[in-house]
């Protein structure tokens, strides 16, 4: 039986490389690729791959996202995430998305075929020192609104604007950004950002 794959990676060199590599494993045809999350939710809608091996970080819509919408959309495709910063809050986001791997970009190619038929198979896959690190690391402390408007405001964004793109008030912005500095113990908004960046809760 034959694993139907989508690769999503906004880097073209690696996700040539990797279509290239799965290409030569007798059971696993990469059947879509993709460069950002949008693309690849249009790909699944249309391919329905058993696997959909997705990047982390990419335009549109992160991995996670996407793995969220598939579970919605193509419930029969079992979604992985393959990342270069494997923070301990986006293992925690995946896991609660229904992802079934969280592998390093350091991975094998050969053990990357192996993970994605386990993954096909049933069972879930985490790299052992990702997973480590995110008992160590801790539960954010910030509330999911809290993350939002931090995540918004990472592009400098000012209040009002924030405001208009969550549908909040200004008040109810500048309450949420300092509870978030606070939390973080940061001392301004951009720190808190980073910090929060840092250890994958935004």
């Amino acid at each position: 039986m034959t694993v139907r794959v989508l690769l999503a990676d906004d880097e073209h060199l690696i996700r040539g490389a990797l279509a290239a590599l799965l290409g030569l494993e007798d059971d696993l045809e990469v059947v879509a690729e993709a460069a950002s999350g949008p693309e690849a939710l249009a790909m699944a809608r249309v391919h329905r791959p058993d696997v959909a091996v997705l990047d982390l970080q990419m335009p549109g819509a992160d991995g996670v996202r996407v793995a969220t919408a598939l579970r919605a959309e193509v419930p029969t495709c079992q979604a992985m995430i393959v990342t270069g910063h494997g923070r301990p809050g986006h293992l925690k986001r995946a896991l609660a998305a229904g992802v079934r791997g969280f592998v390093p970009k350091t991975v094998s190619a050969q053990r990357l075929a192996e993970i994605i038929r386990s993954v096909h198979g049933g069972s879930r896959y985490v790299d052992p020192e990702l997973a480590a690190d995110a008992i160590s690391a801790g539960d954010s402390p910030l509330t999911a609104r809290e993350a939002e408007v931090l995540e918004l405001a990472a592009d400098g964004a000012p209040v009002a604007e924030i405001a208009r793109r969550a549908s909040l008030s200004p008040g109810t912005v500048r309450n949420y950004l300092s509870s978030a500095v606070s939390k973080l113990g940061a001392e301004n908004r951009h720190t808190a950002v980073r910090l929060a960046r840092e250890r994958g809760w935004v």
